[in-house]
């Protein structure tokens, strides 16, 4: 997608280095940054420079590659895969972007080793921005039918940052969305802030913007309110982890949505490729949830009058604040998964029709 009218991915290898858009610095500043060592890749993560589903797993098998032209050990290799993996806890992407990466290098000799690891890494990124441009063409079908009863712009609800900027390209929750503007339906977005981190507002709100698609920024608990008044025609939504079940594990606030969906019979939809996929857990009980930093939460960071980027406390010293950053919303609210392979129910039946 573009930034500035310029087209641009979110990750890509160049001159033996991987090059990401630091999304903490947007939407202030537009910095591209290089990531030289495995290390790098998995501060990346950590911080969160990238983030969304599968950028984290595109970025793992960069940091492989990156592990590989830095030492090539396969000691060496196989820490730096449990390093990766460690990194962020919830988005299943990540894991199974290094499990292929390791599987594809096993037994692999040393003089081929890195060709190997680079063709399979941008293999994964190209995979990637196919599953989003077909999400993208699935979703399409709904927003057309709204469009075609209701005469006038589609408003949809979103969640965080299912954004180009969560992915290599197209994004998820926001593929349907840009093909939709692409075809000239009229579309307008209710972009969730996104509280703490405000992916929402900072990043999905950017990128619809760069592309002139009408948005509007919302405070997290507005959607409910708006969906009573009839403001809002759909949800849709990405996922850190969807169970073979059809739960569906993404951003803290997401089950508070699809509750007041079902509450005001609006579609709610989540938008995912199947690498998202996880068949082996069966409660979302057992889904690793992240605990972040409550620093995330008790400062806030903005730019100034004089444009100087500055984080303050919003809280009072003394008091405590929890940063649990993902919640599951169960099958039952969801009305459908939009993969890149069709539109199923959310249900093991589903998603078996389509993938097994």
């Amino acid at each position: 997608m573009k930034i500035e009218n310029k087209s641009y991915r979110t990750i890509w290898f160049e001159n033996n280095l991987v090059k990401i858009i630091d999304q903490t610095k947007l939407p202030h500043q537009f910095i591209i940054k290089d990531l030289t060592t495995v290390k790098d890749a998995i501060n990346a993560i950590k911080t969160m420079e990238v983030r969304g589903a599968p950028l984290i797993g595109a970025t793992a098998a960069y940091g492989l590659v990156l592990s590989i032209i830095e030492k090539n050990d396969l000691s060496f290799l196989k820490k730096s895969s449990e390093d990766l993996i460690a990194s962020r806890p919830t988005a299943i992407n990540l894991k199974w972007a290094v499990d292929r990466m390791m599987k594809k290098l096993s037994g692999v000799n040393d003089k081929d080793i890195l060709k190997l690891a680079l063709d399979e890494a941008k293999d994964i990124v190209e995979e990637d921005v196919g599953f989003c441009k077909n999400i993208g063409l699935n979703g399409l079908k709904i927003i057309e039918e709204i469009s075609n009863k209701k005469k006038d712009a589609v408003n949809i609800l979103t969640h965080c940052n299912a954004g180009w900027l969560a992915t290599i390209d197209w994004g998820t929750a926001t593929s349907p969305i840009y093909h939709a503007h692409q075809k000239g339906l009229k579309v307008h977005v209710w972009v969730d802030e996104t509280r703490p981190r405000n992916q929402g507002a900072n990043l999905t709100s950017y990128e619809l913007n760069e592309e002139g698609i009408p948005n509007t920024i919302i405070a997290d608990n507005t959607g409910g309110i708006l969906m009573q008044r009839g403001k809002v025609d759909m949800c849709i939504v990405g996922t850190d982890r969807t169970l073979a079940n059809g739960d569906v594990c993404n951003k803290v606030g997401t089950y508070l949505k699809a509750l007041a969906a079902h509450d005001n019979k609006i579609p709610f939809y989540v938008a995912l490729p199947s690498s998202t996929i996880d068949w082996n857990i069966k409660d979302h009980k057992d889904i690793p949830i992240e605990e972040r930093n409550s620093e995330e939460l008790s400062h806030i960071e903005g730019i100034d009058e004089k444009g100087n980027i500055k984080k303050v406390q919003i809280y009072p010293k003394k008091s405590k604040a929890m940063n649990l950053a993902f919640d599951v919303t169960p099958a039952k609210y969801v009305t459908g998964l939009i993969t890149e392979k069709g539109i199923c129910e959310a249900s093991e039946k589903g998603l078996k029709e389509l993938f097994k």
